[in-house]
């Protein structure tokens, strides 16, 4: 997706912001880190939770360690092999001209931009009024040439620049200068409601002027760069950035930041051992609870900083092929999930609100925020009456061995018969017992005399997944829907089975989008026609659609007005809610251990990290 569009030979969501606990849900005491350790005191995740300190307080220089997946194979973020560390580095050397906080607000970075007005609406038009000591490392001031390398590079219209996305660029009619040197003009084809996220990071003219450039020039080095940091060296994979001397603005209080290659799940040992300073954790520990906790007890002087993180963990239903392509079916399966019920047995062990997510567009700590999940109406009752109502009616399940194929694709007649197997064993929740009310498993819902049984994809090793698909499999049970879980090996479970529709329904995490509905516009989109008569879905892994939602998402990418915007937000999101291509279960938690000895630094949620004032309160 232009929010993270997925790449094309893996199939996965590429992530093209900070990812920070998109991927997995950790207890505290199983990274080694005491529960009491995390900060924020209450049950209660804030929007960022930071070590603020104030600058007198910090000292003069020393290194920060942060640690990284693995070392950037390019420090260009717009194409597909961009990575968190790409990410990262950019931020701390290039210029972002709009930075967020911790509700996704945006507001002009003085060190860039003395001003920014949209001067006209038709055609809109935006005027940026650069600040005159903004210079390039190699002593040029930033000007209307870098910005129309940019745009020229990502608009789309040139296949030679091997880019990932367009992000609104296509949008844009023309870049020149305004009336002075300082000024540029941003005058665009059609409105573009999230114009603040355009230029940011901007990379010098040099790196975008050309295919080649923009393609391979940036692999190990930036051509310029204009931070209060510079990039010095990519060595052993560390990738080092020192305080830059010529930076105009607020001075860096640290001598440099070394983003330094840690797996996630080796990060607990390293922090122990004193080799690194930040270390996001909330990707640690998918491989299973047991050999985390194994790990259990605290590391002397950290701190495990929680917010909620810019991702969700979702449910995504196959409405293109199989039994959920029945519009009827799949909503009546949806209103069988107690998202409640799961939120409550994944976060209240982690002291966290059991608060399920209520919208598929925006967050829940992200401004414009509404839970618009009453849409659903979900509740085993209505589950029931829409199942019975759609035809599909309680009856024995059919034994493995009759051969019946069933309905639900791969697997649905042996879900039917793991279901009159487990005779009322699925858990009902984390502490394993059976679901309220749960209906005997030897009953199972048939149509015109075909079980009905249903697969959900999950991800091999992900305690998680685990435990979400026990939860979901007792809940469907609850309404006579059988459900068999096969785990994959992550590294083919979107390239082999999401994206080839290889499944009924699938559990996988999603980063959320800093600006909401044009990333988020590919996701939803009805399924087109292609000229050999094949459907194409694009980026819509649901693989179904409907006009009025793309209408009301196209509507409100183009909504200048921020009210109109969030007025139409809210309706696509309501009758996506109703089409029910997928369930957001709730917002995962990002959980980053900080030593204390460390200021300014935590869990940022959609803020952007002010890296000058990164520093240390003692030598």
């Amino acid at each position: 997706m232009p929010c993270s569009p997925l790449d094309s030979e893996t199939g996965m969501p590429i992530r093209r912001s900070r990812p920070y606990g998109t991927f997995g849900l950790v207890a505290c005491a199983a990274l080694g880190v005491t529960l009491a350790a995390c900060s924020g005191g209450g049950p209660t995740p804030t929007a960022a939770d930071v070590a603020h300190v104030a600058r007198s307080g910090l000292v003069q220089g020393g290194t920060l360690r942060w640690a990284v997946d693995a070392a950037p194979t390019t420090f260009n973020v717009f194409q597909t092999d961009a990575t968190e560390g790409s990410t990262l580095v950019t931020e701390a050397v290039l210029p972002t001209l709009f930075t967020l906080d911790e509700h996704a607000v945006a507001t002009p970075d003085a060190d860039y931009l003395t001003g920014v007005q949209q001067t006209s609406q038709q055609p809109q038009t935006v005027v940026y009024h650069l600040n005159p000591k903004a210079l390039w490392s190699d002593g040029r001031p930033l000007s209307a040439a870098d910005f129309s390398a940019q745009w020229k590079a990502l608009s789309g219209r040139d296949s030679a620049y091997w880019t990932a996305r367009t992000d609104g660029y296509d949008s844009i009619a023309d870049v020149r200068q305004g009336s002075t040197a300082l000024d540029v003009q941003v005058t665009f084809s059609k409105p573009y409601a999230s114009w603040k996220r355009l230029f940011s990071p901007l990379y010098p003219a040099a790196a975008m002027g050309d295919a080649g450039a923009f393609n391979d020039g940036s692999r190990t080095r930036l051509a310029a760069d204009s931070g209060p940091f510079t990039l010095k060296t990519l060595n052993g994979g560390t990738v080092t950035v020192v305080r830059n001397p010529h930076w105009w603005g607020t001075p860096a209080k640290l001598d440099a930041i070394a983003f330094t290659p840690v797996a996630p799940a080796a990060r607990t040992a390293a922090l122990r051992a004193g080799q690194l300073d930040i270390a996001d954790l909330s990707t640690a520990v998918e491989d299973g609870g047991s050999a985390a906790r194994s790990q259990a007890g605290s590391v002397p002087g950290v701190t495990l900083h929680r917010a909620s993180a810019p991702g969700y963990l979702q449910l995504t239903f196959n409405g293109g092929s199989g039994p959920l392509a029945d519009p009827d079916l799949r909503r009546a399966v949806a209103q069988a999930v107690d998202r409640v019920r799961i939120a409550d047995a994944v976060l209240k062990p982690l002291g966290l609100p059991a608060v399920p997510l209520g919208n598929h567009l925006v967050m829940a700590d992200q401004n414009g925020y509404q839970d618009d999940s009453s849409a659903l109406a979900a509740s085993a009752d209505n589950a029931t009456r829409h199942l019975d109502a759609a035809g599909w009616r309680l009856g024995k399940a059919l034994p493995a061995s009759t051969g019946t194929a069933g309905v639900g694709g791969a697997g649905a007649a042996g879900a039917a018969a793991d279901a009159a197997r487990a005779s009322g064993s699925a858990v009902g929740g984390a502490s394993g017992s059976p679901a309220p009310g749960a209906g005997s498993a030897t009953t199972v819902r048939t149509k015109d005399g075909r079980p009905l049984g249903l697969t959900l994809l999950t991800r091999a090793g992900s305690s998680l997944d685990a435990q979400v698909a026990d939860l979901l499999t007792a809940q469907l049970d609850r309404v006579g829907v059988p459900l068999r879980t096969r785990a994959v090996p992550g590294d083919s479970y979107f390239a082999d089975h999401v994206s080839t529709g290889d499944f009924d329904l699938a559990l996988f995490s999603w980063p959320a989008s800093r600006y909401p509905v044009a990333d988020e516009r590919p996701l939803f989109a009805k399924p087109q026609v292609g000229p050999d008569g094949s459907l194409i879905n694009g980026q819509n892994l649901a693989d179904t659609g409907t006009d009025e939602v793309d209408r009301l998402l196209a509507d409100a990418s183009t909504a200048l007005n921020p009210k109109d915007a969030a007025r139409l937000i809210s309706e696509a999101d309501t009758r996506i809610w109703q089409e029910a291509p997928s369930l957001p279960l709730f917002q995962q938690p990002e959980l980053v251990a900080v030593r204390d000895d460390v200021g300014n630094a935590g869990a940022f949620g959609f803020a952007t990290p002010r890296f000058q004032d990164l520093g240390f309160t003692h030598a």
